[in-house]
């Protein structure tokens, strides 16, 4: 009997790299990281739109500007538009295009108010801070509220339990601006134990940038306010939903059956419950994260701390629009890579999200 022919040699690499590509189009990874750059280009799109919509041009704006200065109104229109970098004569679709290619090089014009400063650069000098605020204030909300949210979910009907739940309750309920600005009328204004006029600003005036103890001590005492008011609200949110987390996982029967073998309460609290309980409670860091930059505005208006926030709302009253364009993307791009890490980091430590992904 003759033995059927074998397949021609090139046709197993295309279907292996078929199978490839078919494995890395219907990744978790892949599929994440896709939705983060058209939500980028989306938040882009509409930024841009929205510019086109918002009354006066900002070539006119800045022309009127060098126009005060003495220059004429051709060279004032000119260098406006070289300015703002783009051509107030071109169709929407080509000013578009344009600004698309400005935003992968990261060129997006100069500031109105600093022609010679590019608005990636004005962003730059301030987000950092607004970064800092917010992360440390992330930080510090997820240690306290993790804690405590797991701490009262094992004495449930305890004191401590109503008690922090309804303190989490409040927290997650009134605004972070309201509660700060209470804490700086009691501090500064009732009791005079707060040096409220000394924290505003970055950093005390004479005290130079840079990798030594005395400024990040400088910059730490000027931020504890803004961490204090980011923390607030994400310590109650966060103490919440850890005790609901713990108070399910407490039920499984993994934890009734590591009780049962003898295991020490406190191998059992960290490798079996909180291990667990912290897989529903870990996405609402990017949740937290995106409310905590949008409320970034109004905190740093509040407390005078210089951050993105505060420059964002500058720009606006200046109808600096280059800058207040490039702000709202770089801050929105700076919440869905947050995200995006978030979600990844999930890969590695949920088995659900592993096991789909390697069904894939």
């Amino acid at each position: 009997m003759t033995a059927p022919a074998a397949p021609p040699p090139g046709d197993a690499p295309p279907r292996t790299a078929a199978r490839v590509v078919r494995r890395v189009w219907t990744s978790y990874v892949f599929r994440r990281i896709l939705q983060s750059v058209f939500v980028i280009w989306l938040v882009a799109t509409i930024t841009f739109m929205l510019m086109q919509l918002m009354p006066g041009d900002p070539i006119e704006i800045m022309a009127g500007r060098l126009n005060s200065s003495g220059m004429s109104h051709d060279q004032a229109m000119a260098t406006a538009a070289n300015i703002v970098a783009y051509d107030p004569n071109a169709s929407a679709w080509s000013q578009y295009l344009e600004f698309l290619k400005g935003l992968v090089t990261l060129d997006l014009g100069n500031s109105l108010t600093s022609p010679s400063t590019s608005v990636f650069e004005h962003v730059m000098e301030y987000l950092p801070w607004t970064l800092f605020a917010v992360g440390a204030g992330i930080v510090l909300a997820a240690v306290i509220g993790l804690s405590v949210g797991m701490a009262t979910a094992y004495r449930r009907g305890s004191v401590l339990d109503h008690t922090m739940t309804s303190v989490g309750s409040f927290l997650t309920g009134v605004p972070n601006y309201i509660l700060i600005a209470a804490v700086v009328v009691l501090g500064y204004t009732v009791l005079g134990i707060l040096p409220f006029l000394d924290m505003r600003g970055r950093v005390t005036a004479g005290i130079e940038p840079g990798l030594d103890p005395v400024f990040f001590g400088d910059a730490m005492f000027h931020a504890i306010l803004p961490i204090t008011a980011f923390a607030f609200t994400s310590t109650g949110a966060f103490m919440l939903n850890m005790k609901a987390a713990t108070t399910e996982v407490l039920t499984e029967d993994y934890v009734t059956v590591a009780r049962a073998r003898g295991l020490k309460p406190g191998r059992i609290s960290r490798n079996y419950v909180g291990r667990n309980a912290l897989l529903p409670v870990v996405p609402q860091i990017a949740l937290q994260l995106g409310m905590l930059v949008g409320g970034s505005i109004v905190i740093e208006q509040i407390l005078n701390y210089p951050g993105v926030g505060q420059m964002l709302m500058q720009a606006i009253g200046n109808r600096d629009y280059p800058v207040v364009q490039a702000a709202v993307i770089i801050l929105a791009t700076s919440v869905v890579i947050t995200s995006l890490i978030v979600d990844l980091l999930l890969v590695k430590i949920d088995p659900r999200i592993k096991s789909e992904n390697q069904e894939a």
